[in-house]
C-alpha cells in the first residue's frame, strides 16, 4: 500500500493512497462525487475517505483541506 506522509502541527502521519487520491481531486475542484466516479469506487467510500482526513488533519471545512493541499504541493495554485 502506498502512503503519503502529512504534516499537521509538529507531528507527520501518514494517508493511504486512496485517500491522498480523494485529497487531491477534491483540492482540484471535482465534487466529492466526481472524485468517486473517477476513482472508480463509491460515494460513501470518497466521502468517508475525506471525512476522516479531515479528522486527522482537524480540519472542519473543505475550503481548509484544499488550502493545505497547495500548501503541501499536492496540486497547484
Amino acid at each position: 500500500m502506498v502512503r503519503l506522509t502529512v504534516e499537521i502541527g509538529q507531528a507527520s502521519r501518514s494517508i493511504d493512497c486512496a485517500r491522498a487520491q480523494v485529497l487531491q481531486l477534491i483540492a482540484e475542484g471535482k465534487s466529492t462525487k466526481d472524485a468517486a466516479s473517477l476513482l472508480g469506487i463509491s460515494v460513501k467510500t470518497a466521502e468517508s475517505h475525506r471525512m476522516r482526513l479531515m479528522q486527522k488533519l482537524d480540519i472542519h471545512e473543505t475550503a481548509s483541506l484544499v488550502r493545505y493541499a497547495v500548501r503541501r504541493g499536492l496540486v497547484q495554485a
